[in-house]
């Protein structure tokens, strides 16, 4: 790989153990600086961007103030504002105020409002192969398309990459996945990545990392590996990975970058953990039924139920083929009068190439309805569906309310489908569509035509003038909470019992009604689990008033199902429900960035031995726990019995909490931890963070 290497004298000493050639290994051992590359283990890995968004970039920047960081020691750093643009009232203009004068005090990169959605702008603008990306949003991994190692985490873990320190994960597995064959017409990217999730579902790649090789990759474009990598988050994957190679070069060639590239392709006798082989040539349009992305059936087996909405657009199909495809489709035909067709720009840049090209004409004239470049109906940020009517969308999730509509009917599809759904009225196989239009597939463009605009992309000041740069904080925007240890024993009530997969959007909803307070904690937690129990907020708050000075008996319990938390990376589903008094959660596994999290703010994350366990307890059960601090000590073997007083039960659990961990669960927190680190106060243990990611269902 020519990188060039930066690793200080003894990083990366036993980088080599395990190597097997991939492209994921090339990219981990060219950053490792601490642990080995055998699947399992604690690594540490240099960070060389970072990518945040207005959803989670608040907190992160309030994290950053609370560490006292000067300036950013990452080569790139970026600030988006894509989520909350529409301007409803003071407090999105209030975050944008902040959030550009906070890029501008620490260093960063500042994308204004309008300037598109965050992965494909970073694509576009700062993706450089060979490099490592890590972005407060759990769909930085798009970014895998360009060759990068992104990785989606929790806000307060890139906080500690701007700050120069590593990221840690468990070393994942890789599993290459062989393209052969070539995309048949109407059939795109989308489906492909539809086919890896109706196969594996939204737990399958789980630890592991997804490295898409074989000749099948020649005919795909550098965006349409972009929708691949983009939803391997949907199939819970730690990232996934392309080759750097002439298609790559061509895409940075088009965006005026070609000097940023470098060749990186897997080695002759590259040797995967896993593999798996898809023949492109066999694929046909697939669509993902409400309410999850693993729900994948073909197209023509729901062919007829009613079309209502159809949405263009999001981080999931950003390219200008995806537009320009849905506008051939649309050129000279009218979407039915009870159809919404809806077109979401994704970059700026898009935007002016299909305006020039007269694709937005074609759509327009069809009856479509176009946004603003940016994540608007994705994230709940309008374009919200009538309750009950089924919308069909380009995007990457469809978790029950993500729309801004709490009894939604949302589905998955590629571009195709959705345009050819969208002119009759009814969901409809693309090819069936063609034949009866008489329409050949349309020869679209891949790569953008028009010059390149830097002008909604502002600079970093020098470090100097940074220094004088006062926050720009509006008086919608709190303080991070004070957090507090962890006590050695808890007898609390479990206030919630939840069922397999829920997502980060049932904790803390996106959407026009919450996601504006993301700056204001005390307003945001009042949302928290209201998807699943609208009383939850008044209980937690309630309960922890009633004992403001019992650290024990002050808190209480969530008790989950199996893959608890997953989704979005938005530390918030941690955070409100901590300042409401949340101090452990048993589940029977979790999503892997809302565990760190939970960490990240000293909640306790405990899992089922006997995943039977979960359907013993009830709400309202007392759980009493006890030696919570000798069993968080550094090299204490990681069992604990939790005793329901009310049942009179017992049940054992465990968790998956290294040496780093265990010591910022104990002090609160990673920030507390770091407080106490700074003042020299060695009795939280190990180094903050370190060790922190052995993955809950490795």
């Amino acid at each position: 790989m020519q990188e060039r290497d930066r690793r200080q004298p003894g990083q990366g000493r036993e980088q080599a153990a395990g190597a097997n050639g991939s492209v994921a290994h090339q990219l981990i051992a060219a950053h490792l600086v601490e642990g080995t590359l055998e699947p399992g283990g604690d690594i540490g890995l240099r960070v060389d961007q970072t990518l945040t968004q207005d959803a989670t970039g608040t907190l992160v920047m309030q994290e950053l103030e609370a560490i006292g960081l000067d300036r950013v020691r990452t080569e790139v750093s970026v600030q988006y504002v894509d989520h909350n643009i529409l301007q409803t009232d003071e407090r999105n203009a209030e975050d944008h105020a902040f959030l550009r004068s906070a890029a501008r005090r620490f260093g960063l990169w500042y994308s204004k409002p309008g300037n598109g959605v965050s992965h494909p702008v970073h694509m576009q603008r700062f993706g450089i192969p060979g490099k490592t990306l890590a972005g407060s949003d759990s769909h930085t991994c798009a970014a895998g398309s360009l060759g990068m190692f992104a990785v989606g985490t929790g806000g307060l873990e890139v906080a500690l990459a701007m700050a120069g320190r590593p990221l840690r994960l468990t070393m994942p597995q890789i599993w290459g996945v062989r393209l052969t064959g070539r995309l048949p017409d109407w059939v795109s990217a989308k489906d492909v990545v539809l086919e890896m999730l109706r196969r594996h579902g939204v737990k399958g790649a789980v630890n592991r990392v997804l490295e898409y090789h074989g000749p099948g990759l020649a005919s795909l474009s550098a965006m349409d590996r972009h929708v691949i990598a983009n939803m391997g988050a949907e199939l819970g994957a730690t990232t996934s990975v392309f080759s750097a190679d002439d298609t790559v070069r061509a895409f940075l060639r088009s965006e005026g970058r070609e000097d940023a590239h470098r060749e990186i392709t897997p080695a002759a006798d590259v040797r995967y953990d896993l593999t798996e082989e898809i023949d492109l040539s066999s694929l046909e349009p697939l669509i993902a039924r409400p309410t999850s992305p693993g729900n994948v059936v073909p197209v023509r087996e729901v062919a007829g139920e009613p079309c209502d909405q159809a949405v263009i657009g999001s981080s999931a199909n950003p390219g200008l083929r995806d537009y320009a495809v849905a506008a051939a489709m649309a050129k000279g035909r009218q979407t039915p009068p009870g159809v919404s067709f809806d077109i979401n720009p994704t970059s700026r840049e898009t935007l002016t190439d299909l305006t020039r090209a007269g694709d937005m004409t074609a759509l327009i004239q069809a009856g479509a309805r176009v946004h603003q470049a940016g994540c608007l109906g994705c994230i709940g940020m309008g374009q919200a569906p009538a309750a009950g009517r089924n919308s069909l969308r380009t995007f990457p999730r469809n978790f029950p309310g993500r729309s801004g509509t709490e009894d939604d009917a949302v589905w998955l599809c590629s571009p195709e489908t959705a345009a050819a759904s969208a002119l009759t009225g009814a969901v409809t196989d693309p090819r069936a569509w063609a034949r009866q239009a008489g329409l050949s597939p349309p020869d679209v463009p891949t790569l953008r035509r028009e010059p390149v605009n830097r002008t909604m992309l502002q600079e970093p000041l020098p470090a100097e003038e940074a220094l004088r740069v006062e926050l720009d904080r509006g008086p919608g925007i709190s303080a991070l909470p004070e957090l507090g240890p962890l006590p050695d024993e808890l007898e609390v009530p479990v206030l919630l019992r939840t069922g397999d997969d829920v997502s980060t959007d049932e904790i803390s909803p996106a959407g026009a009604r919450a996601l504006p307070y993301r700056s204001n904690i005390p307003k945001l937690a009042g949302f928290t689990f209201t998807r699943i129990d609208p009383t939850y907020p008044e209980r937690a708050a309630g309960h922890r008033d009633s004992h403001p000075a019992d650290e024990a008996r002050g808190g209480h319990a969530v008790v989950g199902g199996d893959n608890y938390g997953q989704g979005s990376s938005r530390e918030h589903a941690a955070l409100t429900a901590r300042y409401l008094g949340l101090r452990l959660v048993i589940a029977k596994s979790y999503a892997r960035i809302h565990w760190q999290n939970l960490a990240n703010f000293g909640v306790l994350a405990l899992e089922f031995e006997d995943p039977a366990d979960h359907d013993r307890i009830e709400q309202g059960d007392v759980l009493h726990l006890s030696g919570l601090h000798a069993a968080l000590a550094p090299g204490a073997e990681p069992r604990l019995v939790a005793r329901n007083t009310t049942r009179g039960e017992e049940y054992r659990l465990r968790h998956r909490l290294p040496a780093g961990r265990r010591a910022s669960v104990l002090a609160g927190g990673i920030i507390p931890a770091l407080a106490a680190e700074e003042a020299g106060d060695g009795s939280t243990g190990a180094q903050p963070g370190a060790d922190q990611a052995a993955d809950p269902d490795a």
